[in-house]
């Protein structure tokens, strides 16, 4: 970020108290361990530690100033902004930031799909831009602004993802970002618990184009006819990519490999090394707006081959003989089936057992079991063999796959993660392919821990 004066500073997030300081800051930390000499310091209140308790450190470590919402005791010579509320503050000033820089913004929403295709498109933009794509999941209120601040200044193009779990969300994010590109990934049941039906999440995805700029460029998944519906009724400009033939933008022709898969667009073959047919749908988002900033096809086929599959999201690993999915970032309905037909597809295409390790579903709301015992369907129709979980919702999916199955299914509840992971050892074979998948509040990464110890020396 550019610099700036403490005082515009103060003005900008509408401190109580504005100092007639023309010292200036050029960076932004809620971290005092990482603060940068000169930045400020917003002290954020989170789950597990409150940032007021480190104001002193951060002065300590060089801080120009700190930005809090209750009064610390710091030394005299320190400069303190109050506001109100400091990750409101932090959004005020990326607002201001982003207003004030010439870079162009993509931003990614959607259901699923948000990382991954923030990583395609950062990993094919990157060959004719200057890009720059926050290294994590940033895409909340707090990790929004941080991805503007952490933006070099020469950048030309910021990609950055929006992310919600309640209404209104999206919309404050991305009037924060004002992107130049907007683009939805997918609709599925997710986050139901917050916003109540499909309709609810639609409604709070397309929010994404109240900051678009003028002129700026609408896509959404055009596969989706309820979200086409939507953004027709809501009479929205807006461009469709997707699989089948009504889209704009369209990827033909798609084989799954398990691992792999082939796809055509404008008659260019692409050899996409990712694995499942949801990350065909992202690289399809990727193609539409990459196509737009006037990368070829050619282009798009030979920069997407070496892409690499982002951590725990259907991240493939082996140990020895046994092969690891590890997709436990996050689980929805849409995800699940998703990741059990890559697991059915790859184990074929390996000749291995097929066995599925998983946890609930989070925040379906009063959907959720109804959406377990349709999991447990899709697992008996995939026929897996193998089927471990822990008690709760997923245990109901358990139990659906068992009274539907048909060739003999094994089904195996356990009380908790723990429990789960220290029993491992009893089931799996060392051929075995693994599906590794559950909601992020499950905690699943424990497993692919446990499995990594007891197989990785093999």
């Amino acid at each position: 970020m550019k610099p700036l004066s403490i005082k515009k500073l103060a003005e900008v997030i509408k401190a109580q108290f504005i100092p007639d300081s023309t010292k200036t800051i050029s960076s932004v930390s809620i971290d005092s361990r990482t603060i940068r000499r000169g930045g400020v310091f917003f002290a954020v209140r989170g789950a597990n530690h409150d940032g007021h308790d480190f104001v002193n450190q951060a002065f300590e470590n060089g801080a120009a100033c700190a930005v809090v919402q209750k009064e610390v005791a710091v030394a005299a010579d320190k400069i303190i902004l109050l506001v109100g509320d400091t990750i409101e503050a932090l959004g005020s000033l990326a607002q201001f930031v982003r207003k004030d820089s010439a870079y162009k913004v993509i931003a990614v929403t959607g259901s699923v799909g948000k990382t991954t295709t923030k990583s395609m498109l950062n990993h094919i933009l990157s060959g004719k831009f200057d890009c720059f794509a926050a290294p994590k999941s940033y895409n909340n209120n707090i990790g929004v602004p941080l991805t503007v601040f952490d933006a070099p200044d020469d950048c030309e193009f910021i990609i950055a993802e929006l992310g919600s779990n309640h209404p209104g969300e999206i919309e404050y994010l991305s009037r924060i970002i004002a992107p130049d590109i907007a683009l939805i990934t997918t609709i599925c049941p997710s986050h139901l618990e917050g916003f109540g039906s499909i309709e609810g999440i639609i409604k709070e995805k397309i929010s994404i184009t109240a900051g678009l700029r003028r002129g700026g460029r609408f896509f959404i998944n055009g596969d989706k006819k309820e979200l086409v519906d939507y953004c027709k009724k809501s009479r929205l400009d807006f461009t469709t990519f997707g699989t089948t033939e009504n889209c704009n933008v369209q990827v033909k022709d798609i084989e799954l490999f398990g691992d792999r898969s082939r796809f055509f667009i404008d008659g260019v073959a692409v050899d996409f090394p990712l694995a499942g047919r949801a990350n065909v749908e992202n690289a399809a988002a990727a193609w539409a707006v990459c196509k737009h900033l006037g990368i070829s096809a050619g282009q798009f086929a030979r920069s997407i081959a070496s892409i690499k599959p982002v951590g725990m999201r259907l991240e493939v690993i082996e140990l020895g003989s046994l092969l690891v999915i590890n997709d436990c970032y996050n689980a929805n309905p849409g995800s699940m089936e998703n990741a059990l037909q890559t697991l059915s597809l790859l184990a074929k295409q390996r000749g291995k057992r097929p066995v599925f390790v998983f946890g609930r579903m989070g925040e379906l709301g009063a959907e959720s079991e109804k959406l377990h015992a349709d999991l447990g369907r899709r697992i008996a129709h995939y026929k897996i063999p193998l089927v471990l979980t822990t008690k709760g919702d997923s245990a109901v999916a358990a139990q659906m796959a068992d009274k539907n199955d048909d060739f003999n299914i094994s089904v195996k509840i356990f009380e908790n993660v723990a429990d789960l992971a220290d029993n491992l050892h009893k089931f799996i074979q060392p051929d075995d392919i693994i599906l590794v998948k559950a909601s992020r509040s499950e905690r699943f990464e424990a497993i692919i821990d446990r499995l990594k110890a007891v197989f990785g020396t093999i």
